[in-house]
Order: structure tokens, then C-alpha cells, then sequence
């Protein structure tokens, strides 16, 4: 063919394929213009850094399947299509919202939660009559709520919660005659509570808790004929006392209005049928408790730090469902009857707590012996003289049992394709299914231990769901602030026993599970509370799921139909097109591929890159002798170099919680951090879809692992405080020296690491992040604004409500590794938080009562001083935790008040026998008195401590 032809043929062919793209675009414009444009400019001051709706520049929103973006599914008397609803649950979005959200007239569902957008909320989005669910909750929003919201006539569903809001609550959101739910937890709100909301007649849950209220509690709250939950706690209404009207509540299930400022009596709440869970603890409320009887559904009663006086009333007796009693620190006096818990018949699961700490009880009648599910505290009562009563007024290990049991893992089963697991309640055995995996919060549950629950849980989720129960998985459950209930279920498919290969959902299965969840559709539970749904997850056999707009009954001509048209007369030339689209395709995956292997593949002076192969000669082919360790990332493995270099190999698994993000982060911040108290790193492996981080070999493992009662010897006191101090140093050199600073984000035990000599490094910085940098005027701000990241116990609570990260983060994240140190317990354990447990102990006198007994002795002026010092490392305030520099003095000067003996003999590797060192003068024992002395920890203190010259 001669090359006229073939650029005549060319010519003709661009010509018809551009007369279908045309066409087929033409009658893709369905979706109402004005929305389209709306759309495209929301996006615009959206910061979409996963690419996540990349695909909101070409097509349209309703026929192209926009993420995020619902349709109805036929066109309206305008002929055209409309979003109904915009779904960008957690996709890391940051911006700020635009008005343009005004101009999407047909909206039902705003659905923006757990993002990191900030700035305002708009406004227009009061334009928005048909709106149900406005849900911007989990983000850093600031500024004041918008009057225009109060008048969205058929809004269910406002949440806020987890934001930074502030100034008043709008008045006119009295107006909001629909609305159900008002979540507005965890803001800086302030000001008065309206009392005109009394004129909300649908409103059942009242949220809001963690804010800046003041002002008096309206007692028209009262005449709310559903409110079921008020849930006000921390708030500050100064000087003011609980309106004796909350008791005609007759809806109400749940009152919290614990840290409140509050005063006066308790009024009288017996009137109230159903109340399920009260908590007026930490107020200043005084006079007696009620006599009445409460209602027989109350789970909890806290009523602790007060001034409560009087006696212990007898209607506490004879509640089936109370779980939790708790009264201490009050001047409560009389006797306390042991019918509280005789009159009880226990299940395995079930749990009663009586805590009637620091008060003046002076008796216990009847029988001394409760069964083992309930646990009774008495401490700081006179009644405690007596000798018989030491099982309740000294150190109690509770141990809730509130952790779910282990369920079938089908052991005799050959294994299941990647990500596809065995049912554990399926009726069938071995038949491999595909979950859909889902986050889920109990926001505020009326209830204290979930166990005697979990099948009536369930079988609520089942029921609103649409499935059988064995589809159902809890796979683990965690009590978190608040309190509120976080769980990680599975939801499996049915069986169908008319085929071998693996069941999978299909996909409008899918999308109906997620838009249940997502709209809100699982029906309220008194028991259980509202809930919110924190992420749904979509394994590999579902990834081209999404919960996408049906049109199939569009009204008009059928895009099918003209699409058929247009196929069938140039088909031989779509052919052709496939053939050159499928030519290109081809050399984009090559070039694509060539890229992304090569993504990681940065050159960092000091760094090495290690190929697969060097990783598997250095580790016997990642052999399990070699393995050295195991986390929520993978496996770390001790392997040598063709040098002879002894290395610890950190090998990502797929699926860990490090992903490419926190890989590239650790490789970056370690190859510009140089401290004899961080971690090193060698070298890295991006190779085969491998990630692999080579450090320098710690051969004395975790700290973690030495505190364990597994450990084959304890540490010594001198040991302890030499951990503490390389730690911290450790962390001011992140803080102060390092260009840019960095907040390492999570400290725990288990990432601190000690060589040979027993020396501490901090290690793992995937969760790190550089500390504000001076703006344009030279202003540093106070803090980095972003997700909560970090290990339960470690976590800073004001950064996990506020989501502003400080250097006092890490101060309070080191306090708690601190009181580890000092006790040997984990930081939360059956229920016990150490900061609370060792914050009660040093505050009732009885702190050498939780210091770790395998210490044997110990200089006890050094350990309360360490001690001192690790509380306040653990405020809960920001602005009361001292500095990381503070810390670092104030551990160098216990260590100048230690012994010389101490100091001095420092020679502890495990490897080597223990030699007999001569016990200190009785000098140094009268200079630092020991607490029960024992020469026996004096032979265990063996190590070199760095001296407090060493430079940093």
C-alpha cells in the first residue's frame, strides 16, 4: 500500500473513531451541568494525593461512575440525571470544602468523614434542602457551625464529632424538626446549650462531649419526648446542678455527664424506666445518693470523685444487669451488704465491679466471699483495718475477660487461596470464602463489658444486614476513650453447595452491605448505641467494586442502543482501534513496569541497596531459624553480609500495616539521622514486590522482651534508669538536632532496642513525621495537624482527640515506656491502663506496691523520683508534660543520686556468666537506703552506661 492510501486509511479512521468518541460522549452529558461543574470545582480545592478521584476530569459524574459519586437512577422532570449522593469516606483527602457543595440541589448524603480536610464548613450546604445525612465527622474543620444548617428541613443524621468546631451552637437548630442524631463530640464548642432545642421532637441522641460548654444545663431539655442518650461529658458548667426535671425523661437510656464542673444532689432518676447507663462521676456533687430504686436495665452506675455523703443505698442490691458500681472518692460512711452481688446469678461471662475506694465505710455484712466474677475495692476505708478484709483493700489484678474467644480455625483444612479464609461458624467445613472486612465504632454504648453481649451484638448486625448469622465474624473488639467500643468484623458470603471454586459476593451484593453501613440503614439498638462505620475494605477478589449509580432504567433513548448503532457501522474499524489501543497498551505496561521497579530505587549517600538475592544468601533463604522477630509489618530476621556484617532485616509482609508511604519514610528520615541512641540503618531491598529495611544488628532485642516475666533475668534498677535516659536522649536529638526536627510518633517498648552492652536505640520511624518549620514571618506553629497514628496505651489522649501532633506526643508516649520500666506491666492489660493503675498508687501513699518486685532492691529516693518524673510525662494536658529536655536532666540527676556501687558495676551480658560483686559500703546504704535491699540485685546490675559527657 502505497503512503497516500495509508495516510487516507489513518485519516478515515481518526475520523470515524472521533465521530464515535463524539457521539458516545455526547450522550454520556445525562448528569444535570450545573452539578457537573459543581463537581469539577469541589474537586479543584480538594488535595487528592492517593489520585482517588483522578477520574472526575473526563465523562460524566452519573454515567462514567465518578468515585465517590451516586446517581439516581432515572432522570428527573428536568431530564436530567442528579447526585444523590457523595460518598469520600477515608480516601486521605485534605483541601477545604467548596461552596460549590451548595449547588448539588438533589443531594441525600454528604459523606466526607475520616479525611484531613480543613478550613470552614460552607454555608451553601444549607441550600441543600433534600439533604439526610450530613456526615463531616474526622477531619480538622474549624471555624463556627453555619446558622444555615438549622434549616435543612429533612436532615436525620449531623456529625461533626472529631473536628476542631468552635464557637456556639446555632439556635436555629431548633428548626431541625427531622433531625435524630446530633453528634457533635470532641470540637471546642462553646457557650450556652440552647434551650430552645427542647423543640426538637425527633431527636434521640444528644452527643456532646469533649467541648467548651458553659453556662447552665436547660432543664427544657427534659421535654424532649425521644431523646434516649445525653452525653455531655467534660464540659465546664461551673457551679451548676442537674435539673431535678432530667428525671421525667422517660425515654432515656443513657445520661453521662461525667467532668462537668457540676454541683448540688444527684436528683432523683427512678422515674426513668429503661435508664441503662449513668455516669456523673468527677463533679463536685455532694449531699446523699437517691434512695429509689433505679431502673432495672442500668448496666453502669459511676458516680465517683465526688462529695457524696451518706450511706450505701440498698436499691443497688438485686440489679440483674449492673456490671459496674463505681463510688469511690467520696465521704460515703455505714456498711456496705454483701447482697450487692449474693442476690446475683452469674454466667461465665459476666462481670461485676463495686469500686468503694477512699471513702468512710466502716463495715461489710454478710458473706466475705463473692464469686470470681465480681471484684470489690475497698481501699482507703476505716473498715480496711480490719485483717480479714485484705483481699479488698489491697492490690487486686482485675482481669476483665472482656476479649473475644478464639473460634475455629478449620486446622485439618488445606489452605485457602490469598484472601480468602474459612468461615469460622460455617456449617459447611472448608469451604473457602472472600470477607468483606469492616471497622465499626459504638460511639456510645450503654454498656461496660461487651462479652455477656457479643451474640445479642450479632445477632442485631446479622438482622440488619439481611444475612445469616455464620456469615458473621468478630474478629476482635477494643474499648477505647470515651468510652466507645472499636471493632474489626468479617462479613462472609453464603455458601452455595452447587460449587467447588472459592464463594465470592457478587457485586451488587457488595455495594448493598456497603450502602446499608454507609446510609445508616442498621436499625438503632438501646443496648448498643449509635455506631459509625470507620472503614470498609475490599479484598483483592472485589476491587472492581464500587459502590457505583445503576442506571438501567434511565428514561430517553438508550445509550445501548445508539452505542450499538454506531458499533455496528464502523465495527471493522474498531478492530482496527483495538488492535493499535491493545500495541499501545502493551508498551505503556512495559514502560509502566520498567517505573515502577525502579520507584524506590533512590541513591542516599551511606545508604546501600541490597538486591533479593543478597537478602536471601544473608538469611539461609529467610529461613526460620534465622528469624529473630515479629510485628504488625512482618518478620525480622538476623542474617550476614558477604562482609561478614551482622544485620537485622525488616521483611514487610503483604497487607502489614507498612506500606509503601511509611517504607520510603524510614528509608528517608534514617539516612539523615546519625545518634548513638538511634537505630542505624545499613541499607534497603525494593525488589520482586519485596520491601526489606537492613539495620545494624541489636543483639539484646526489644526492651519489651526484657520486661516480659518471660525474661531469663530482670533488669536492675541502674539498668532500668540507663534505658530511660539513652531513650530520651535519643528523642531530643529527634526533637532539637535533627534538620528538620522529627516527632518519631511511636514510642513504645517494643521499639526501643538494646545492643550488646545493653545500650538503648530507638528504632522504627515508618509512623514519623517532620516537625512545623517556621512560616514566612518566622513563626513555628505549636503543632502538625494529622490522623491519629501510633499503639493503644502510647498514644497521647489529647493528640488522639484533637489530631494536633507535638513534641509533648512523644513525651507522653516515653512517660508510659517510662512507667513500664518501673512496674514491668504492659500498658493496657485485662482492662488495666499502668497510667491510671500507678497514678492511683502514688496518689493513695502506696507506690512501691506496683514497682516490679524483680527488681529485688532499689535506691527508693531514685525510684520515687523516677516515678514523679514519668507521671508528668503522662498529663493529660499538653502544656503539663515537661519538655523532652526537662526529661533528659531531670534522668541525669537521679542518676547522680545513685549509689557508686551502682554506677560503677555495669558489666550485665546475658551471654556471660554472672561474677559476684563486692555489696555497697554501709555508707552508700545510709546515703541512698535501698528498698528491701537484697544482694542478689546487686549481682545483676552488669552494664556499661554511657557516661553523661558523651556527646550527642
Amino acid at each position: 500500500m502505497s503512503s497516500s492510501k495509508a495516510s487516507t486509511c489513518i485519516a478515515v479512521l481518526l475520523l470515524c473513531l472521533c465521530c464515535f468518541s463524539i457521539l458516545v460522549g455526547a450522550q454520556d452529558d445525562f448528569t444535570d451541568p450545573v452539578e457537573v461543574t459543581a463537581l469539577r470545582n469541589i474537586k479543584k480545592i480538594l488535595i487528592d494525593i492517593n489520585k482517588n478521584l483522578s477520574n472526575w476530569t473526563h465523562g460524566d459524574p452519573c454515567t462514567s461512575n465518578w468515585t465517590g459519586v451516586l446517581c439516581f437512577n432515572k432522570t428527573m422532570d428536568d431530564g436530567y440525571l442528579h447526585v444523590r449522593e457523595l460518598q469520600l469516606l477515608n480516601l486521605n483527602l485534605t483541601g477545604t470544602l467548596s461552596p460549590e457543595l451548595g449547588r448539588l440541589a438533589y443531594l441525600q448524603i454528604l459523606d466526607f468523614m475520616w479525611n484531613n480536610i480543613s478550613g470552614s464548613i460552607p454555608k451553601e450546604i444549607g441550600n441543600i434542602k433534600s439533604l439526610e445525612l450530613l456526615l463531616l465527622n474526622g477531619n480538622q474543620l474549624t471555624g463556627s457551625l453555619p446558622e444555615e444548617l438549622g434549616f435543612l428541613p429533612n436532615l436525620d443524621r449531623i456529625q461533626i464529632d472529631q473536628n476542631q468546631i468552635s464557637g456556639p451552637l446555632p439556635k436555629s437548630f431548633a428548626n431541625l424538626n427531622k433531625t435524630k442524631h446530633f453528634h457533635m463530640n470532641n470540637n471546642s464548642i462553646s457557650g450556652q446549650i440552647p434551650p430552645e432545642l427542647s423543640r426538637l421532637p425527633m431527636l434521640v441522641h444528644l452527643l456532646l462531649d469533649n467541648n467548651n460548654l458553659t453556662g447552665y444545663l436547660p432543664p427544657e431539655l427534659s421535654e424532649m419526648p425521644k431523646l434516649k442518650i445525653l452525653q455531655l461529658d467534660n464540659n465546664n458548667f461551673a457551679g451548676k446542678t442537674i435539673p431535678d426535671s432530667y428525671g421525667n425523661m422517660s425515654k432515656l437510656l443513657k445520661l453521662s455527664l461525667r467532668n462537668c464542673s457540676l454541683q448540688g444532689p444527684i436528683p432523683d432518676l427512678s422515674r426513668i424506666p429503661n435508664l441503662g447507663y449513668l455516669d456523673l462521676s468527677s463533679n463536685q456533687l455532694s449531699g446523699p445518693i437517691p434512695p429509689n430504686r433505679l431502673s432495672l436495665n442500668i448496666t453502669t452506675i459511676n458516680l465517683s470523685n465526688n462529695s457524696l455523703t451518706g450511706t450505701i443505698p440498698a436499691n443497688f442490691s438485686g440489679l440483674p444487669l449492673l456490671q459496674r458500681l463505681l463510688v469511690a472518692n467520696n465521704s460515703l460512711n455505714g456498711s456496705i451488704s454483701s447482697t450487692l452481688w449474693q442476690r446475683r446469678t452469674f454466667n461465665a461471662t459476666e462481670r461485676l465491679i463495686l469500686d468503694f475506694q477512699n471513702n468512710e465505710l466502716s463495715n461489710i455484712t454478710g458473706s466475705l466471699n463473692p464469686p470470681s466474677n465480681v471484684t470489690v475495692r475497698l481501699g482507703g476505708n476505716p473498715l480496711c483495718r480490719n485483717t480479714n478484709l485484705f483481699q479488698f483493700c489491697g492490690s487486686q489484678n482485675e482481669s476483665d475477660n472482656d476479649i473475644p474467644t478464639p473460634t475455629n480455625t478449620n486446622i485439618n483444612c488445606p489452605k485457602c487461596p490469598t484472601d480468602y479464609e474459612y468461615p469460622p461458624s460455617s456449617p459447611v467445613p472448608c469451604f473457602c470464602a472472600a470477607p468483606l472486612l469492616v471497622e465499626y465504632r459504638l460511639k456510645s454504648p450503654g454498656i461496660s463489658y461487651f462479652l455477656p453481649y457479643k451474640d445479642m451484638f450479632e445477632e442485631h448486625i446479622t438482622s440488619g444486614l439481611k444475612l445469616r448469622l455464620y456469615q458473621l465474624d468478630l474478629a476482635s473488639f477494643q474499648w477505647q476513650k470515651g468510652p466507645r467500643l472499636k471493632m474489626d468484623f468479617k462479613v462472609f458470603p453464603i455458601y452455595l453447595n452447587n460449587t467447588d471454586s472459592p464463594n465470592v459476593f457478587n457485586a451488587s451484593e457488595v455495594r448493598r452491605i456497603r450502602s446499608i453501613f454507609t446510609g445508616w440503614n442498621i436499625p438503632d439498638s438501646d443496648i448498643f448505641g449509635p455506631y459509625e462505620l470507620l472503614h470498609f475494605t475490599l479484598l483483592d477478589p472485589y476491587k472492581d467494586v464500587f459502590p457505583v449509580s445503576s442506571n438501567s432504567d434511565n428514561s430517553g433513548i438508550s445509550k445501548g442502543e445508539l452505542t450499538g448503532i454506531i458499533l455496528g457501522a464502523i465495527a471493522g474499524l474498531a478492530i482496527v482501534s483495538l488492535l493499535i489501543v491493545r500495541a499501545h497498551l502493551k508498551y505503556y505496561h512495559a514502560i509502566s513496569k520498567r517505573r515502577h521497579s525502579s520507584k524506590t530505587s533512590i541513591k542516599i549517600d551511606g545508604v546501600r541497596i541490597f538486591t533479593y538475592g543478597e537478602m536471601a544468601l544473608a538469611t539461609n533463604n529467610f529461613n526460620s531459624s534465622a528469624q529473630v522477630g515479629q510485628g504488625g509489618y512482618g518478620k525480622v530476621y538476623k542474617g550476614v553480609l558477604a562482609d561478614g556484617m551482622v544485620v537485622a532485616i525488616k521483611c514487610a509482609q503483604e497487607g502489614s500495616l507498612q506500606g509503601e508511604k511509611e517504607f520510603l519514610t524510614e528509608i528517608q528520615l534514617l539516612s539523615r539521622l546519625h545518634h548513638r541512641n538511634l537505630v542505624s540503618l545499613v541499607g534497603y531491598c525494593d525488589e520482586k514486590g519485596k520491601q526489606l529495611l537492613v539495620y545494624e544488628f541489636m543483639a539484646n532485642g526489644t526492651l519489651r522482651d526484657h520486661l516480659s516475666a518471660m525474661s531469663r533475668q530482670p533488669l536492675a534498677f541502674a539498668i532500668r534508669l540507663s534505658i530511660a535516659l539513652g531513650s530520651a536522649r535519643g528523642i531530643l536529638y529527634l526533637h532539637t538536632e535533627a534538620n528538620p526536627p522529627v516527632f518519631h510518633r511511636d514510642i513504645k517498648a517494643s521499639n526501643i532496642l538494646l545492643d550488646h552492652k545493653f545500650i538503648a536505640k530507638v528504632a522504627d520511624f515508618g509512623l514519623s513525621r517532620l516537625a512545623p518549620v517556621p512560616d514566612i514571618e518566622g513563626v513555628v506553629p505549636a503543632h502538625v495537624s494529622t490522623v491519629v497514628k501510633g499503639t493503644p496505651g502510647y498514644v497521647d489522649p489529647e493528640y488522639f482527640l484533637t489530631h494536633k501532633l507535638t513534641d509533648k506526643s512523644d513525651v507522653y508516649s516515653l512517660g508510659v515506656v517510662f512507667l513500664e520500666l518501673l512496674t514491668g506491666m504492659q500498658p493496657i492489660s485485662h482492662g488495666k491502663n499502668i497510667v491510671r493503675e500507678v497514678n492511683i498508687a502514688y496518689q493513695s501513699g502506696l507506690i512501691f506496691s506496683v514497682i516490679d518486685g524483680r527488681m529485688c532492691s532499689y535506691p527508693s529516693e531514685c525510684v520515687e523520683k523516677f516515678v514523679t518524673l514519668a507521671l508528668k510525662c503522662c498529663q493529660d494536658e499538653t502544656d503539663a508534660r515537661p519538655s523532652m529536655e526537662d526529661v533528659v536532666k531531670g534522668l541525669e540527676n537521679i542518676w547522680h543520686m545513685m549509689p557508686e556501687s551502682d554506677t560503677k558495676c555495669t558489666e550485665f551480658i546475658t551471654s556471660e556468666p554472672v561474677k559476684e560483686v563486692s555489696p555497697p559500703s554501709s555508707s552508700t546504704m545510709l546515703k541512698n537506703p535501698y528498698h528491701q535491699m537484697s544482694q542478689v540485685a546487686i549481682l545483676l546490675v552488669k552494664s556499661s552506661l554511657p557516661s553523661l559527657q558523651d556527646e550527642f
